[in-house]
């Protein structure tokens, strides 16, 4: 399981009070309808800083999401800390997380409140394996609901996900009322889920959801990158 995953017990009995999410006459979202919202504000306590600056070869992390996403839409955000500098890369904008700026669920608060777009690609800075064709497919799945949220066999990947505009009143109580879990407001909307098996179609190995928490995982994509002799013993 990723730091990002979320278990996902009870999520049957959870999902009766919610609008369901019809699978026939499909508006899903296109590649021009999307805004894509990188979520850069967190903290890298096991790091030693944040991760948006680490280098991977010859891009950070948050270039290297960038580069990889781009296709996707004209709207690309970057979402940090109220306190936090940095710059912006070409054909991007810098927006803040939510009130009360704590965790990520403030900072996916930030990005549907800041986007230009109903639909959001969501994504973590520290994914450096984010697959554009399982994006794309993401999005074909993004019609009569609110959320399109990849499901592991481990649990949900709420930060590599799909969010409209009408999330946010339900994040939004969520963080009012103190709740950190990134499922907190799920109960009041209506999500997608997207099974492994369908997700393994279009990403087989799963790499998308590899994210990097500590030295020895960033080893770990310089070795998959072919750069491991970039990295520190």
């Amino acid at each position: 399981m990723t730091e990002h995953s979320v278990p996902e017990a009870h999520t049957t009995s959870q999902r009766v009070n919610r609008p369901l999410c019809s699978t026939h006459n499909p508006e899903h979202a296109g590649t021009r309808d999307l805004t894509v919202a990188i979520l850069a504000g967190g903290m890298g306590v096991r790091m030693g800083g944040g991760k948006a600056t680490i280098r991977l070869g010859q891009q950070t992390l948050l270039e290297r999401t960038i580069d990889r996403l781009r296709p996707l839409g004209g709207d690309i955000v970057i979402v940090t800390r109220p306190e936090q500098e940095i710059e912006p890369p070409e054909g991007t904008r810098v927006v803040s997380d939510l009130e009360p700026y704590r965790g990520a669920m403030a900072g996916i608060g930030g990005a549907l409140l800041a986007a230009k777009t109903d639909w959001s690609v969501v994504v973590a800075c520290d994914m450096p394996f984010v697959s554009l064709d399982l994006m794309r497919y993401l999005a074909t799945q993004a019609h009569h609901c609110d959320a399109v949220v990849p499901r592991l066999d481990v649990g949900l990947e709420p930060l590599h996900a799909l969010y409209h505009k009408r999330c946010l009143p339900a994040l939004q109580k969520a963080l009012q009322r103190g709740a950190r879990r990134l499922r907190s407001f799920f109960d009041e909307i209506a999500v997608r889920y997207v099974d492994e098996g369908d997700l393994a179609v279009h990403d087989e190995p799963l790499l998308s959801f590899f994210n990097i928490n500590t030295r020895e995982d960033l080893c770990r994509a310089l070795e998959m990158l072919n750069l491991s002799a970039h990295c520190a013993s």
